[in-house]
């Protein structure tokens, strides 16, 4: 029997790794919700286990959906140990643990299940990982020796085997391998890896020309320029390891492990290099991969993955940190602030820990706590740009508009303001100040907003949203909003801000099957089951107007729409009470 894992992956595989430092291709995702829906088939094998081993597979699949790793493991242990031959549960049993981070009990259950199903290559991957750990890379490369590049966990265990090659000083022989992968179409994401590996054999020249072509196709991924800074560094290249920095900063850009090198750089120290051995250089090919898997949705198979790099690199913050978002994205938070929690006072990345252990009390309903930690944080670190940006946030979310427009007021400050990523903090400054009634700021900055990135669609959206709102420019607005949904053309909320631009302009069929799209792309929301009500009084179908408004006034959960829908249920839409 196939491993379930690998059967979901395959289809998917090229697009994710490709995507692994790019933004997310559409096919990507449908070839993994494809693949999903093919894994879900194995499921009907549940009727042949006894009652006992179903309740505990199934709370053990609920679990491991969730994201709930320990019980996830202790549930299919459970199921397994009921019926130890059974390779689907074996094999659920192994993946669990691999994903709680157990990666020895996986290693071994995995062994179990490989005299049950020998051609379970992620099984055959999760065995190979624990061989390398141990430096035993002729272990290493025998286990992963069958396993063909066309797969999955084949072209994962193929750089795997390379890096195992690389420990035993068999450099050529991983070269040669990587060669032979890389004309498959993956030679863009191996080229970072073969630098890492060039490092690790102390092939100092030409890691630096790996790490450079990397850095030219990938200029802006912090990883990246890390490692291409840190090689430029270490060879005395100082000046040219700066520019590699400056490149990335200029664009606005931060990130911890960027600074702390720039800041060694600085000060005419090497900052030596990333890569000291063969497991540091393999757990950063898990990262990369459980990222991109992470983006594509595929948070079981990606979990495993970021716990496998962590496994060979325990000192891997950065790792960590990406545990722990893609717990946040499952709603682990408490999981997840273990993790931020466990990251040591010395690392240059606690600060970023400690923000999201923060957010995560937030999350928890402890808004007052986060607050609390987010503005000593501030105080304490005040160049600390992620700190002041999420205060920001979380201000604003508390509906303190004030403070939230001095948090991103400060984090302006910290970038210069100049930056094209800067326009982030102008528009959610533009908001804090329109909900402060505070309009002519607010007008200010989502125009520089616009002015540092003239295509971006929530501050399109919002402007023109404003402006319509208020009957000001609303030629102007409309093509603004236009161009929005020409950007985002599922976005129920742009939608219907095009639906009703065409409302107060008179467009009164525009504004009705405009409105309806938006319904239908934000079901159940009660603004716009308020607008669309509006839209269909005006055009005489008053009957699905108190419909719309019913639905709204049922659906509204602060109450702001059902007391504006009262009087339009009790006298229909008036010059009074129509939504402004």
């Amino acid at each position: 029997m196939k491993s379930l894992l690998n059967r979901f992956a395959r289809p998917a595989l090229l697009a994710i790794l490709l995507a692994a430092t790019a933004p997310q291709t559409g096919w990507a995702a449908q070839a993994v919700q494809t693949a999903q829906s093919d894994a879900a088939t194995s499921f009907d094998l549940l009727p042949l286990f006894r009652s006992s081993v179903t309740g505990a597979f199934m709370a053990g699949r609920q679990a491991l959906q969730d994201l709930r790793t320990e019980e996830a493991a202790r549930y299919y242990d459970k199921a397994a140990q009921g019926d130890w031959q059974n390779p689907v549960l074996v094999e659920r049993a192994f993946i669990a643990f691999a994903a709680d981070g157990q990666i020895g009990q996986a290693a071994s259950t995995a062994k179990h299940l490989l005299d049950l199903d020998p051609t379970n290559e992620l099984a055959e991957l999760v065995v190979a990982t624990e061989a390398l750990k141990e430096r035993r890379y002729d272990a290493t490369e025998r286990q992963l020796a069958s396993i063909g590049q066309e797969s999955f966990t084949g072209i994962t265990a193929s750089i795997l085997r390379a890096w195992a090659l690389v420990g035993d000083n068999r450099k050529p022989e991983a070269d040669a391998m990587l060669d032979k992968l890389g004309s498959t179409g993956l030679d863009d994401f191996l080229v970072f890896h073969r630098a890492l590996m060039a490092e690790v054999a102390g092939e100092t020249d030409e890691g630096i020309v790996l790490a450079g072509q990397a850095f030219d196709a990938e200029p802006y991924v912090a990883r990246i320029v890390e490692v291409y800074a840190r090689m430029l560094a270490n060879a005395g290249r100082f000046d040219e390891a700066k520019d590699v920095i400056a490149q990335f900063e200029d664009q606005g850009l931060n990130h911890p492990i960027v600074t702390a090198v720039r800041e060694q750089i600085d000060a005419g120290r090497a900052p030596g290099i990333f890569a000291p051995n063969v497991q540091v250089g393999a757990a950063e090919m898990f990262h990369g991969i459980g990222v991109a898997l992470s983006r594509d949705g595929s948070l079981d198979l990606a979990i495993v993955f970021l716990r496998m790099g962590l496994y060979l690199d325990p000192n891997a913050d950065v790792i960590s940190l990406a545990l722990g978002d893609l717990l946040d994205t499952a709603g682990q938070h408490e999981a997840a602030n273990r993790i931020y929690d466990g990251v040591p006072a010395t690392s240059v990345m606690k600060p970023t820990a400690v923000v999201r252990f923060a957010q995560n009390l937030d999350a928890l309903g402890d808004r007052p706590e986060a607050l609390r930690r987010l503005s000593n944080i501030v105080v304490t670190r005040p160049d600390d740009l992620d700190a002041a940006s999420v205060y920001g946030d979380m201000l604003r979310y508390d509906e303190q508009y004030d403070a939230a427009a001095a948090a991103y007021t400060k984090a302006i400050d910290i970038t210069g303001g100049d930056h094209p990523s800067d326009w982030r903090f102008y528009y959610v400054r533009g908001i804090a100040y329109e909900r402060a009634k505070q309009w002519p700021k607010a007008e200010a900055d989502f125009l520089k907003a616009l002015d540092l990135n003239p295509d971006q669609p929530a501050v399109l959206n919002y402007l023109g949203y404003s402006w319509i709102d208020q009957d000001m420019h609303l030629q102007e607005a409309l093509g603004m909003i236009q161009k929005a949904v020409d950007a985002q053309p599922q976005d129920g909320y742009i939608v219907d801000s095009l639906g009703w631009a065409f409302y107060k302009l008179g467009r009164i069929d525009e504004a009705v099957s405009t409105l309806e799209r938006a319904v239908l792309l934000r079901p159940n929301d009660a603004e716009l089951n308020d607008h669309l009500g509006d839209a269909y009084w005006k055009a005489g179908r008053h009957l699905e107007a108190r419909f719309q408004w019913n639905v709204a006034a049922a659906m509204d959960e602060v109450g702001n729409v059902r007391a504006r829908v009262a009087n339009k249920l009790a006298e229909g839409l008036t010059a009074e009470n129509a939504t402004k």
